[in-house]
Formats: structure tokens, C-alpha cells, sequence
């Protein structure tokens, strides 16, 4: 098992990353409040992992009630919050319980945002099931649903108590979701990590076939700068909106075909894609560094087109994003690979010429 910490002073916590975790109830037993525990899961993962969790906290003497939400983006949303919640007053839960995320990247938002709201903040641990989730989703505190007129636009920063990242829950990850979530992993080398980003080029075979070694290198990699990150900046005041590299074109094209269309991460792929080329029309960085961002990405086998849709469509959610100021919507770029720059001194002209691209022609 390999640990990290996140450093936020009185609400450090551990990650957790290793194959059989699932079921140590020594790791579970310090992070546990003294009262009842929930397990807020989805339809997809309860068959798979439920049990095994159930009988860790068991052996802890938790008899855990068990909420299972659809699966889907579609369930992270304010009526599976009053849901959650209406279930933990139904069962009498104070202020004294843990909730635990057992899932990807939308239980972990849904059930952190139900803990943040809950009594006013309950205690809660992150269990990644995903890819994604493991290596961004679940670290950091953000936590929210959905609106119609944006993605993640009603949340809390609100942090876990511990992430428990069992590596095995992978191997029953379908493959499209295990690419989706090397957008969030390309995402780390590119911001801040060429070195990263290199040994992902010479090594994507591997971390494809899902080769132990590999993903131990990729996970423990990724929590580590993320964690370094938001110990820097908890709250997104500044540095931390570098982690939205991608997202800003990427929650539009969620946002703009109705969540469920592509996965989360399939989405980022197409905005980082999006970044990398903006980045060049504004010579921030070259063609050949454009050039190696997009084979990246392609060889994941990621998407790297977005629909082709009015650019008015794209253009009006990318105003409701959360980095937009005054009204002025701010961008996630490259100078380069391994270093990204937060601005919002962007031309109208050069973001709708990448949009049309990108909906238009493959850049192979």
C-alpha cells in the first residue's frame, strides 16, 4: 500500500492507494465517527463492491444503511441530495455519522455535497471506484451537482476524512471509462510536469493494459501533484483553477449535448485538445508541442472532436463557467508543456476559429 497526505492543516487527510484495501477495516476503524455509517453508491458499483464494504464495517460493528442512486451524470442533482438526506433524517443519523462515497467521480460529488449540507456537515470518506475518480474526483473536496445551465454550479468545497483507493475495483472497469479517466492523468503532466507527461508518452501501452506497476506509477503520481496543489489553494482563489485545464471547453460540451453524451473525462480530452490548439493560435506554445499533446491524447484513445454544433451553444455555457469574472470567461493554457497559465486576455476570434475546428476536421 503506498500513503500520501494532503497538508490543510487541521483538515489533512490520507490517501490510500493499494489492491485489497477495500476490505482492511483497520484502515477504516481510525477514520469513522462514533455514530452510524451510509454508504451512498450507485446501481453499477453496489453488485460489484457493497458487499465487501459492508463486511469491513461490520467487522467495525457499523451496520450500514445503504443508499444506491442511478448511475449516471444524470444523479448529480438536487433531488438525489434531498433524497440522501431525507433518507439519513428517516433513519434517525445526528451529527455523529460518516457517510462513505463508494464509487466514481458522480457519487463522490453527490454524497461529499449531501455531507457538506447534512446538519450542517457531517463526516464523510471518499472510496474511488474509478480511474478518474481516483486520481481527481476524489481528492481535493469538491463537491456538487449539476444545472440545467451549467455542470458542478451548486456545490461546497468540503473535505473527506480519508480516501481509500483500492486498486482492484479497476479491473471491473469497462474500458471507456478507464480512458476516461487519462484525461484527468495527461492533465497533470501538462500543467505542471513534463517529466510526467514524457514517461506517459513511452509508457501508454502499458498503463492501457492496466499492468500493475504502471498504475500504481499513474495513480500515486497524479494524488501527489493534485494534493500539492490544493494544499497551495484549498478554495480556487488562484493557482488551483490550473487543474481546470480542459474543463472550460469540456463542461460546455457536457453542458451543451445534455450530460450523458460523453463521459467526463472524454469530454476534458476534447477541451484539453481545444486548450492546446488555443494555445497555439496565441503563441504561447508550438506547433510540434500541439502536435505531441494531441497524439497523446488520441493514443489513450480519447476522443478529440466535439460535436458539431453552433458555436453559440458552446460559447453561452462557457460564459456560466465557475472561472469566468465579470462576466469575462477566463482560460486554462499552455506555455508550454508541463507549465499552464490562467487568462481571460483572450480574442472572441481565435476561441471560436478552435471551436469550428474541432467540430470540423481532425488535426491527425
Amino acid at each position: 500500500m503506498h500513503s500520501l497526505r494532503v497538508d490543510l492543516g487541521q483538515r489533512s487527510y490520507p490517501i490510500h492507494i493499494g489492491t485489497g484495501i477495500l476490505a482492511d477495516p483497520a484502515l477504516f476503524a481510525p477514520i469513522l465517527n462514533k455514530g452510524p455509517v451510509a454508504i451512498v453508491t450507485d446501481d453499477n458499483v453496489a453488485p460489484l463492491y457493497l458487499e465487501t464494504l459492508q463486511r469491513t464495517l461490520k467487522a467495525l460493528h457499523k451496520a450500514p444503511l445503504v443508499i444506491t442512486l442511478p448511475a449516471g451524470e444524470a444523479s448529480k442533482s438536487l433531488d438525489n441530495i434531498q433524497e440522501i438526506t431525507g433518507r439519513l433524517l428517516n433513519a434517525g443519523y445526528g451529527r455523529d455519522c460518516t457517510l462513505c462515497a463508494l464509487g466514481g467521480g458522480v457519487v463522490g460529488d453527490v454524497a461529499g455535497f449531501a455531507a457538506a449540507v447534512y446538519q450542517r456537515g457531517v463526516s464523510y470518506i471518499q472510496v474511488p471506484t474509478t480511474l478518474l475518480a481516483m486520481v481527481d474526483s476524489s481528492v481535493g473536496g469538491k463537491t456538487g451537482v449539476n444545472h440545467p445551465l451549467g455542470k458542478n454550479m451548486i456545490g461546497a468545497f468540503y473535505q473527506p476524512r480519508a480516501v481509500i483507493a483500492d486498486t482492484d475495483t479497476l479491473d471491473s472497469l469497462p474500458d471507456r471509462e478507464f480512458r476516461s479517466g487519462l484525461a484527468e492523468v495527461i492533465k497533470y503532466g501538462l500543467i505542471n510536469d513534463q517529466g510526467f507527461f514524457s514517461w506517459l508518452e513511452d509508457h501508454m501501452d502499458a498503463v492501457l493494459a492496466r499492468a500493475a506497476d504502471a498504475l500504481v506509477k499513474v495513480i500515486g503520481h497524479s494524488c501527489k501533484d493534485k494534493a500539492e496543489v490544493v494544499a497551495r489553494d484549498e478554495l480556487e482563489g488562484g493557482l488551483r483553477a490550473i487543474l481546470n485545464l480542459g474543463h472550460t471547453f469540456g463542461h460546455a460540451i457536457e453542458a451543451a449535448t445534455g450530460y450523458g453524451r460523453y463521459l467526463h473525462g472524454e469530454a476534458v480530452a476534447i477541451g484539453m485538445v481545444m486548450a492546446a490548439d488555443l494555445s497555439r493560435r496565441l503563441d504561447l506554445i508550438r506547433e510540434s508541442e500541439q502536435n505531441r499533446i494531441y497524439a497523446l491524447i488520441k493514443g489513450a484513445g480519447l476522443p478529440t472532436l466535439a460535436p458539431a454544433l453552433p458555436p453559440a451553444d458552446y460559447l453561452r455555457f462557457m460564459r456560466v463557467d465557475k472561472k469566468a469574472e465579470s462576466g469575462q470567461v477566463r482560460f486554462i493554457l499552455l506555455r508550454g508543456i508541463g507549465s499552464a497559465v490562467i487568462t481571460g486576455d483572450v480574442p472572441p476570434a481565435a476561441v471560436l476559429q478552435t471551436l469550428q475546428a474541432f467540430m470540423e476536421y481532425d488535426h491527425a
